[in-house]
């Protein structure tokens, strides 16, 4: 559909969402953009051929404004090889080729500036992190180094010379981030600016860096150029900024240089709740920061100020996004989990065909998960994110259609499935129980964890929409899968939950049998976590939610030590509201029945007599159901053309769904 007839059609079914907008001579073709997120696609501190293809792939998809991530304007604030920068020359061509790809889609590429000041170790530069005060952003970081006026100016000059340099690569506009509690925040913030000079002290006197910043920039693009702003409303800091204060500090900075928009996020990257706000996943309610861009735009229109709001977080549809433009206090909407779980979001919106869509579950697994790592991100919900070059959509026709046999109908078994059918396969799948999900399919009886059945949702009516034959109840051996003809085999059948029996008789439960039997558990219930996954997390949490009073045995002294810093701060803290004890460093020795446990120091090996639970859930990892695989080897062994024989997700190893469906997307891809 050539883009005027899409945008069209997406203005009959969400008026709000596909009207233009013009931001300082940039004509935007409707109402969503994708916000800057950091993708670690960098090359030596460059922007690569990967970047390129990702955001031309989100620019086809119908976003009107892509905003390139975190650009680093000084050598102090690199942090890593896949951070991009902005100041060397080289960068010049790079960031040229990727705005002349974008805005060959008909969107628009703005580039974000920013130092990150203490968030920096500076190990990666071989030099101390930047900040307004000794003040380190969490208890294990070193205290950075307090900015002298010299590198002040080195740091206001730099922000000048990146923005003209990415104007000079063609792009569309600016953004000055004074977000996320990086440098210019942490001079903004009472919280973390304790200098007594003119930069700190008093709110003007705070503000005066993101002032002198923002003149700057203006000064080297001039008029002509769409700059902008991207806020925290609120840190969510104790004895930080707070949406008053951001209030009166947008408008004072709006009413001292022209600014052409408000991005508006919340949070500080500061070791505690905050941080996990930033990229709220889906324990929070959807619409749980709205109020934030409501309130910074009420704040320009008193002032005077006539300034396009944006807002972020959790945004998911264009449903959403129509909702929250339809109340007239913004003007853009941003979705970045989104677009990276769906890449044609806008477009599906426009043509009616959301329900094609990729869903983005809000589980900070791929996208937030590999970003704590300093890994390329992906997605759960879509293993292309970041392959857009190397896996095409559509996928490519298989050379020769063959005929393939799945056994095990989880995430890794449909997501192989569905694809090998696409590429033309004759494809069939085996599911021995009589609903497929896998063990997925437990997160449905989970509140918390709900929104994972959006991705079993997906996956089922993908296998339907592929033509594979799914049979449900059917269980598996060697001589029916021989018998069934097949050319491949992918077995993807799981791993077995296991339990632990401890010393005295008494048996710890799996995740899936308390599952099964949830109203048959006592009120007082242990959790021994061995395996530190978001999974485990989810059922303490839904344990807890359950009015049970639930005690947490941490033998590796941290629990859900696999939850990134993006969940794992807002995880404990709806723990400590519900009441869950955390026991660090204390295993399980003994279990002999309901109130007679044997706890173990695990530091200094004394044993200690515990009466506070009355049911053990002590999850380990599975075992794979891969013994089929053996068996299916040695019968075919000397034959001439035997299947070939594929081993995925928890079959091949237990780990989480993130690898399951990347495995299974893999495979389909290759077969």
């Amino acid at each position: 559909m050539p883009d005027g007839s899409w945008q069209a059609a997406g203005a009959a079914r969400y008026p709000n969402v596909f009207r233009p907008l013009r931001i300082a001579g940039v004509e935007l073709r409707n109402r969503i953009f994708v916000p800057a997120h950091t993708t670690n696609y960098g090359e030596d501190n460059l922007p690569s051929e990967r970047h390129l293809a990702y955001h031309q792939a989100r620019a086809r998809g119908g976003a009107a404004l892509i905003i390139f991530e975190a650009i680093r304007v000084h050598r102090s604030t690199l942090g890593r090889r896949q951070g991009v920068n902005g100041y060397e020359r080289a960068a010049i061509p790079r960031f040229a080729k990727i705005a002349q790809a974008v805005q060959a889609e008909g969107a628009r590429l703005f580039g974000q500036v920013i130092h990150l000041g203490r968030h920096i170790d500076g190990n990666f530069a071989r030099m101390p992190s930047w900040s307004a005060s000794a003040v380190p952003w969490t208890t294990t970081a070193p205290p950075p180094h307090p900015m002298t006026e010299d590198e002040i100016g080195q740091v206001i000059a730099a922000h000048g010379e990146v923005a003209a340099n990415l104007v000079e690569a063609g792009l569309d506009g600016i953004e000055l981030t004074m977000a996320h509690g990086h440098l210019l925040q942490q001079f903004l913030s009472p919280a973390v600016n304790r200098r007594s000079d003119a930069w700190g002290g008093s709110e003007e006197n705070r503000m005066r860096l993101a002032l002198e910043c923002l003149r700057r920039v203006r000064a080297r693009v001039g008029d002509g150029v769409a700059v902008g702003l991207r806020v925290s409303a609120d840190e969510f800091l104790d004895g930080g900024l707070t949406l008053p204060d951001m209030q009166r500090i947008v408008a004072k900075l709006c009413g001292e240089v022209r600014v052409d928009f408000v991005n508006v996020s919340h949070s500080a990257y500061h070791g505690s709740y905050t941080i996990s706000t930033q990229m709220a996943d889906m324990a929070f309610a959807p619409d749980a920061f709205h109020h934030l861009p409501r309130g910074i735009s009420a704040a320009l229109r008193e002032a005077g100020r006539d300034i396009p709001v944006f807002a972020v977080c959790r945004f998911r549809s264009a449903g959403e996004a129509e909702s929250m433009l339809a109340g007239g206090d913004v003007a853009m909407v941003g979705m970045a989990r989104a677009h990276i779980a769906e890449p044609r979001i806008v477009r599906n919106a426009a043509e009616g065909r959301e329900a094609e869509g990729r869903p983005c579950l809000s589980c900070n697994q791929g996208c937030a998960g590999f970003l704590a790592q300093s890994l390329a991100i992906t997605c759960l919900a879509n293993p292309r994110a970041g392959r857009e070059a190397d896996w095409p959509e559509p996928p490519p026709p298989a050379a020769a259609r063959k005929r393939v046999l799945v056994v095990g109908g989880g995430p890794a078994g449909m997501e192989a499935a569905a694809l090998a059918a696409r590429r033309g396969h004759d494809v069939e799948l085996w599911e021995a129980s009589d609903r497929l999900g896998g063990a997925l399919a437990w997160t449905e009886r989970q509140l918390v964890r709900a929104e994972m059945a959006q991705l079993l949702s997906f996956q089922r009516k993908a296998l339907s929409e592929a033509g594979v034959r799914v049979v449900l109840g059917r269980r598996a051996d060697a001589a029916a899968i021989l018998a069934q003809g097949a050319d491949d085999v992918v077995l993807a059948l799981g791993a077995e939950p296991a339990g632990t029996r401890f010393p005295g008789g008494g048996v710890g439960l799996s995740m899936e049998e308390a599952l099964a039997a949830a109203d048959a558990l006592p009120d007082r219930v242990a959790v021994q976590d061995m395996l530190g996954s978001f999974a485990v997390a989810g059922f303490v949490e839904w344990l807890a939610g359950s009015g049970r009073q639930v005690t947490l045995i941490a033998p590796t002294g941290t629990p859900g030590w696999l939850v990134n810093i993006y969940s794992s701060f807002a995880w404990r803290h709806r723990l400590r509201q519900r009441g869950v004890r955390i026991l660090a460093l204390r295993a399980i020795h003994a279990w002999h029945g309901p109130g007679e446990a044997v706890l173990a120091d695990v530091s200094t090996g004394e044993l200690e007599p515990c009466g506070d639970f009355d049911a053990i859930v002590a999850p380990t990892h599975g075992t794979p159901r891969d013994g089929i695989a053996a068996e299916l080897r040695a019968r075919l062994a000397g034959h001439n053309a035997p299947p070939a024989i594929h081993l995925i997700g928890d079959c091949a190893s237990p780990r989480s769904a993130l690898e399951a469906v990347f495995e299974g997307h893999e495979l389909g891809r290759a077969l």
